[in-house]
C-alpha cells in the first residue's frame, strides 16, 4: 500500500468517527491526519513502515486547544492501526496520554 492509498483510506476512516466535543477529521495527507478549523490546523504526524505505525507528534494551535481535537487525531490513528492491524509505537507524549485514558488501545503499543 502505498502513501496515496494510506491517505485516502484515513480519510475514509476520518470520516466515520464522531467525536462529541470536536469536529471530525476533515484532510489526511501523506504523513498527517489533520482537522482543520476556524482558519487553521491541528494536526498528528506519523509513518509507516511494514506493520508499524510510528505517531510522532500532535500539535494543536492554541485557539483550538479544549475541544478534543488532540483526541480525535488519536483515536483516528489508533482505530485505522487496529482495522489494518498495525502496531503502534507512540512517540507523541499526547497520543501515549490518550492510551493511558483508552486502555482499549494499549493492546497495539509496540512494547
Amino acid at each position: 500500500m502505498d502513501l496515496k492509498q494510506i491517505g485516502k483510506k484515513l480519510r475514509s476512516v476520518a470520516t466515520e468517527i464522531a467525536h462529541p466535543k470536536s469536529a471530525v477529521p476533515q484532510k489526511v495527507e501523506s504523513g498527517r491526519i489533520e482537522i482543520e478549523r476556524n482558519g487553521e490546523v491541528a494536526y498528528l504526524e506519523y509513518s509507516l513502515s511494514g506493520n508499524v505505525l510510528e505517531l510522532i507528534h500532535t500539535e494543536v494551535p492554541k485557539n483550538l486547544r479544549g475541544m478534543g481535537l488532540g483526541s480525535s487525531l488519536a483515536e483516528t490513528a489508533l482505530k485505522w492501526a487496529r482495522e489494518k492491524n498495525l502496531k503502534v509505537d507512540v512517540v507523541c507524549p499526547a497520543v501515549q496520554a490518550y492510551i493511558g485514558k483508552h486502555p482499549e488501545y494499549a493492546d497495539l503499543v509496540m512494547h
